[in-house]
């Protein structure tokens, strides 16, 4: 789920200070460049566009952020700040249940900030608020038995589906509301496309459905996924026995 690599936490504050401009708190500056894009989109976030909304200059931004990537990663990190993972609550779930409570948390704070997901798409997060829920969900992995490649790749895999998907809900359907869209599958010539024409009444399928779906297929992959991993280990540690055994005798 992403922010730009060079810098993701907060630049130390130069001791000098232009004449005239007091210091503004780092939160501030960062919730408003957050507002703008959630107002505005994200190309509509520089420099002097925050400036102009917080009534400063520039110098003054740039006492905190060497660049707007520099900015665009503490806006990407507080937005991933926003993901509640309640650690206790997950731990008395079964940990397929508590994936997609992680996973739907992270789709619900995108949902809110749904301008902000294409800043999420040019890199690998690595803010502190980014790495502490990264380290959150590898560690429940770990702890549920997941050997270390595989819960790198699980947690991977969900982020990126969740993302996948948040980062299509401002251009859902092209603009056509589900009535229209399942007007158009009904009326479809059934000699070209009798295939479509059979699952019409089921077309198009909601967005929360879909999403609720496939990251079912997904926790039942890593379930077998899982599963194999373990099976392997069995006959592994009966044969290291065994050679034990033989060395012994």
């Amino acid at each position: 789920m992403a922010v730009k690599s060079r810098h993701t936490c907060a630049v130390t504050t130069s001791h000098r200070r232009s004449r005239g401009r007091p210091a503004l708190p780092l939160d501030r500056i960062v919730t408003t460049a957050l507002q703008i894009v959630d107002d505005e989109g994200a190309d509509a976030l520089s420099m002097r566009t925050l400036a102009q909304r917080l009534n400063s200059g520039t110098a003054t931004l740039y006492r905190h952020f060497s660049s707007r990537a520099d900015l665009v990663a503490s806006v990407v990190d507080k937005v991933f700040g926003a993901i509640e993972l309640d650690v206790a609550a997950l731990s008395g779930m079964a940990w397929q249940d508590a994936c997609k409570v992680a996973a739907q948390s992270m789709f619900d704070v995108l949902s809110r900030h749904r301008n902000a997901t294409s800043l999420l798409a040019d890199d690998v997060p690595i803010g502190p608020n980014a790495l502490a829920a990264r380290e959150r969900m590898i560690a429940f992995l770990l702890d549920n038995g997941f050997p270390p490649a595989l819960a790198a790749r699980s947690y991977a895999t969900l982020a990126r589906y969740v993302l996948g998907f948040a980062m299509q809900l401002n251009n859902s359907h092209a603009g056509l509301g589900d009535a229209t869209l399942a007007q158009i599958f009904h009326n479809l010539d059934p000699n070209q496309f009798p295939a479509t024409r059979t699952v019409a009444d089921s077309l198009p399928v909601p967005f929360e459905d879909e999403f609720a779906f496939g990251l079912d297929l997904i926790v039942e992959g890593l379930t077998q996924a899982l599963r194999r991993e373990h099976q392997q280990e069995i006959p592994s540690a009966t044969t290291a026995k065994r050679r034990s055994r033989s060395a012994a005798s």
